[in-house]
């Protein structure tokens, strides 16, 4: 899961990008407005933690704007303790709920799991299942009838993803911006080394998933029958 924290306070931005990505999400963070709205606009976010207060562009209007462009991310709004009309037109213009600082890790923590459970994606906690295999995000291990192994950052990234989006095709271009950001200069054979990394593993376990490419669009995760 990649979120963007939108956040002129650096020293706080910095905090939460270090506490997120300690719990295995992928995280982008910028300081102004404008910035968050040019990387919102991407459409590669799974969630966006907001603040009302930026430069540039404020976040009620960042907000009010890509939700115009059809943009139905879920986001947080980050506030402050005295906010309440922000609040409420947070609410009013789409925001999916909001957390008044200071707050604890493990209260953002759970707004963003049910943010993202709202909006039915798979939230990188514990293990994810796809037919015969079992990935835990947290310790990076693959597990196949009752044999495991251990992957890579990158490797149990790229088929946390996959999971997340069994039977739908990814293409190359979606892998690089999920995994590496949209301004990565990672080329398409990155992707394929990873890919061949995962298939090998996959046939060690003897696992019935398999990774299928479809010729010039990407590759579908399956389970064969």
């Amino acid at each position: 899961m990649r979120i963007l924290i939108v956040e002129d306070e650096v020293h706080l931005a910095e905090a939460l990008t270090q506490i997120l990505k300690k719990h295995n999400y992928s995280v982008d963070a910028v300081h102004d407005g404008q910035s968050g709205l040019d990387n919102a606009l991407s459409g590669i976010y799974d969630c966006l933690l907001l603040d009302i207060m930026l430069p540039e562009m404020d976040g009620i209007t960042l907000l009010k704007t890509i939700r115009g462009k059809g943009i139905s991310t879920p986001v947080i709004l980050l506030t402050a303790k005295g906010e309440i009309s922000d609040k409420i037109s947070g609410l009013d213009y789409g925001a999916d709920d909001y957390i008044a600082k200071p707050f604890s890790t493990e209260e953002l923590l759970a707004r963003i799991r049910a943010a993202l459970r709202r909006r039915g994606e798979v939230v990188p906690e514990d293990a994810l299942k796809l037919g015969d295999i079992d990935l835990n995000t947290g310790n990076l291990k693959l597990t196949c009838k009752g044999k495991e192994l251990k992957l890579i950052l990158k490797e149990s990234e790229l088929l946390e993803l996959l999971m997340s989006r069994k039977n739908a095709v990814t293409s190359k271009e979606q892998i690089i911006e999920k995994l590496w950001g949209f301004d990565s200069e990672v080329e398409h054979n990155n992707v394929e080394v990873y890919i061949s990394f995962i298939r090998k593993k996959l046939t060690f376990l003897n696992s019935s998933v398999r990774i299928n490419t479809i010729r010039g669009v990407g590759y579908v995760l399956e389970v064969a029958s």
